[in-house]
């Protein structure tokens, strides 16, 4: 597939933190670690992850805005653009060494995304697209579950954890969606999620 010098510089980005959390995911045992709130965890690897996102981008599309997951937003003299970063997904897989994480950036363009990547160093999967070209896993083209019934499919969720969200709520949904599907699936990574129903590996996501 032919790739935009944008969507290049994602890529790489993406990549190059990718190859910083792998390293890290060897040695989660030795990570410092704290909590931003219950059930809420920040590492090292979050950290270094999102330094080398902000500096290659920044370095690439030097007056760009960011909103990131540690730093929050750094606003930028270019007005038409934002990149929007969490650097690492699934930072609870990742202390737990489960290696179901990855680094995700877009770019927004007069409040429109425009391009995405979703990189999951753990298994080499990097996941690509770009606005009116398609999604890409591994520069093969992409294409969603074909399944009609919903009692043939799939389907992932997020889930509430501790100090966040409305369990009981929560409840009443999954019994209602489990009543009606082949199974329900909880990766703990949100942007892999909906990787994953571009791939046509999941059905859905709620």
């Amino acid at each position: 597939m032919a790739r935009s010098a944008l969507l290049n510089v994602m890529v790489q980005a993406a990549m190059k933190a990718g190859r910083s959390l792998s390293r890290d995911f060897g040695e989660v045992q030795n990570l410092q670690v704290s909590m931003k709130g219950p059930g809420d965890y920040v590492s090292q690897a979050d950290r270094k992850a999102e330094d080398i996102v902000f500096a290659e981008l920044s370095k690439a599309r030097p007056g760009y805005s960011f909103l990131m997951e540690e730093r929050g937003v750094v606003e930028g003299d270019d007005g038409q653009h934002r990149w929007i970063v969490d650097p690492l997904d699934g930072t609870t897989n990742f202390l737990h060494g489960i290696p179901l994480f990855a680094v995700s950036i877009a770019l927004e363009r007069q409040g429109q995304i425009v391009a995405g990547v979703i990189y999951n160093p753990a298994m080499d999967e990097l996941y690509t697209c770009e606005r009116g070209g398609g999604p890409f896993m591994n520069d093969r083209r992409l294409r969603v579950a074909g399944r009609i019934k919903l009692v043939d499919t799939v389907i992932g969720c997020g889930m509430p954890h501790l100090g966040r969200g409305h369990h009981g709520n929560f409840l009443v949904e999954l019994r209602n969606v489990m009543a009606e599907v082949s199974g329900v699936r909880r990766l703990g990574s949100a942007s892999l999620d909906l990787a994953y129903v571009a791939a046509g590996r999941m059905d859905g996501f709620w």
